[in-house]
């Protein structure tokens, strides 16, 4: 009996110890998850909110050196290479500092992470690239926010904005190298009917060689000749090499293959394309 009563005491005791006040934080964390072509872009910041204070040129004052957020430094980690303008930045992750200013921010991405604020001793070493942009006018952003718009397969825009302000970056990505030596590398070793499909609507996409996507789209249906998103995208290559003829009876096979699958979607795409094209 007297065994178990302390087991309850201790127990009872431990389970005081261990539980703490949990209240929301001011600044809550949080993360940014974007795909930009074929890299990989993480941002790790925290969010203040406004909460009816001056902003810009209060408590964050023009000309100073400002973690950019709060908490933890913000930290952006690309998995490749990306320019921004003229400047490059190698794959790995960077705290982001700023001096905003009434009309212009100065952005400087460090390769130092682990600062809670900004670094007590500043090493111009460790800016891997430094922005200068302008700043724009935004309707009132409540708390701190960071967001990837504008996205694209070659590029995006990375925003920063809090309270009437905002700086919008764009950046590039090297999807163009990384896919044409994905597509040179598989299409030499026993590739796929779905290798051959994704390689030629890459190119449609992006306006490279249609007479190199023609062939390959034609191999993707030697592999499978019942699928009508084939078929769509071997019309569309056609259209765009002045195949009008090529492109409607593409078109059609895609059609009564859709119709068959039950894929509204597709039907009326092809329809579309076959009516403009038979003008």
């Amino acid at each position: 009996m007297m065994k178990k009563l302390i087991y309850l005491l201790t127990l009872s005791f431990s389970t005081a110890v261990m539980a703490q006040v949990q209240t929301p934080q001011p600044s809550p964390a949080a993360k940014i998850e974007q795909t930009v072509g074929l890299t990989q872009v993480t941002v790790e910041y925290s969010r203040p909110a406004k909460r009816g204070r001056e902003i810009m040129g209060a408590l964050v004052p023009y000309g100073e050196m400002w973690r950019t957020g709060a908490n933890k430094n913000t930290v952006i980690s690309f998995s490749d290479a990306v320019t921004f303008g003229d400047q490059t930045l190698a794959a790995g992750s960077y705290a982001i500092f700023t001096r905003p200013g009434e009309k212009q921010w100065e952005v400087f991405f460090y390769t130092a992470t682990e600062n809670w604020g900004t670094p007590a001793d500043w090493d111009a070493s460790k800016v891997a690239a430094t922005l200068e942009v302008e700043t724009k006018e935004t309707g009132t952003i409540e708390s701190f926010t960071i967001w990837i718009s504008n996205l694209n397969n070659n590029g995006a825009t990375l925003n920063i904005g809090w309270d009437t302000k905002r700086i919008a970056m764009p950046f590039g990505v090297p999807t163009v190298a990384k896919a044409s030596a994905s597509i040179k590398e598989t299409l030499k070793n026993k590739p796929e009917h779905r290798d051959y499909y994704n390689a030629a609507v890459y190119f449609l996409q992006e306006g490279q060689d249609l007479k190199k996507a023609k062939e390959w789209i034609a191999k993707a249906i030697e592999g499978k000749d019942d699928a009508y998103w084939y078929f769509r995208q071997q019309s569309l290559i056609l259209a765009g090499l002045n195949d009008t003829a090529g492109a409607i009876a593409s078109a059609k096979k895609s059609l009564a293959l859709a119709e068959k699958a039950g894929n509204p979607d597709y039907v009326r795409m092809n329809k579309a394309s076959i009516a403009e094209w038979s003008k």
